[in-house]
């Protein structure tokens, strides 16, 4: 009896022991379960996110309180402007004026990008005109002393053009949105460190490969846009002086009858030689060996008719 009593005891401690480690089981595997689908859930959350974020700085609607906060702190906000100028000098020697721009320039922080000098024929063939274009890059708070500057190394300014652009407001926008991906690229992160499965990880690094590559598109923009609104571009020609000629009266009348003379006589003569020239080629290698040939062919001919008969044919 007392055997009988203790095998029952020892076989419901058994059932006991393998029920609990069943529903511990079944507990490890809901709550691995849960936490894969929070995981997914977590994941689809934030590239819903991404995609509202990368379109709420640019497309969200405002307020007028918001506009007026928003011009308020652009006007507390160090503005970006880009600056650009276009400068046409008159100038007794480029040459000298070339060298005065670039000590200009150097002077004042700033450098020459680009330096072309071109050269066109002008009344004294001895001294040809030349003008010559320069590319200036100096700083943006020395933008006025520069152009002051460069207008009295001239004798005169015949053509100024400048042209400013604000982009603070893009500047701003660019901050707000780089700001916006980097906080999402950290959450990435976060989720990654969580991930359970290799496709998981897979798809959160093909979102945070998408992340990084905008963030380096708008920091590329925001560097350029710096460079641009820091330093500013002053494109300057500088020709030598125009001279004013009388198109009037009896004697320019004379003047240009006599020189559109000469040009057309000239312009005939270097006709004729060009003719010459191109038609003495032929006459050498074709005309002159057909004329040889043909004198050759009369000889021959003239010599077989001064032959005389034979005395045979005489005889007959």
């Amino acid at each position: 009896m007392k055997f009988t009593t203790l095998l029952v005891l020892v076989t419901s401690l058994f059932l006991l022991s393998g029920c609990e480690k069943e529903n511990h089981n079944n507990v490890a595997g809901v709550a691995k379960s849960d936490q894969v689908a929070d995981q997914q859930s977590q994941l689809r959350l934030t590239r819903e996110q991404v995609k509202k974020d990368s379109d709420s700085v640019s497309n969200q609607p405002v307020s007028l309180q918001d506009a007026d906060a928003a011009n308020l702190a652009s006007q507390a906000f160090d503005r970006k402007i880009i600056r650009n100028a276009n400068l046409t000098v008159e100038v007794s020697s480029p040459g000298d004026s070339q060298r005065k721009i670039v000590s200009i320039a150097e002077s004042h922080q700033g450098f020459v990008v680009t330096s072309e000098s071109t050269q066109r024929p002008s009344e004294d063939r001895n001294k040809p005109e030349i003008t010559i274009n320069l590319v200036v890059r100096v700083p943006a708070a020395q933008f006025n002393s520069v152009m002051e500057e460069i207008r009295a190394v001239g004798a005169r300014v015949v053509q100024e053009k400048v042209t400013g652009q604000d982009v603070t407001e893009e500047f701003m926008d660019l901050e707000a949105r780089i700001k916006n991906q980097k906080a999402l690229e950290a959450q990435f992160l976060e989720i990654m460190k969580r991930a359970g499965k290799v496709d998981d990880a897979l798809s959160v690094q093909r979102e945070l490969a998408e992340v990084r590559t905008e963030i380096e598109k708008l920091e590329g923009r925001r560097r350029f846009i710096e460079n641009q609104s820091s330093l500013s571009t002053i494109n300057v020609t500088l020709q030598p002086p125009t001279q004013i000629v009388n198109a009037t009266g009896f004697w320019y009348s004379v003047r240009s009858a006599f020189s559109d003379g000469v040009d057309v006589a000239a312009g005939i003569v270097l006709f004729l030689i060009r003719a010459v020239i191109a038609i003495l080629p032929i006459i050498l290698f074709v005309v002159l060996p057909l004329a040889l040939i043909a004198r050759l062919g009369l000889r021959v001919v003239r010599r077989r008719r001064s032959v005389p008969a034979p005395a045979s044919a005489v005889a007959e």
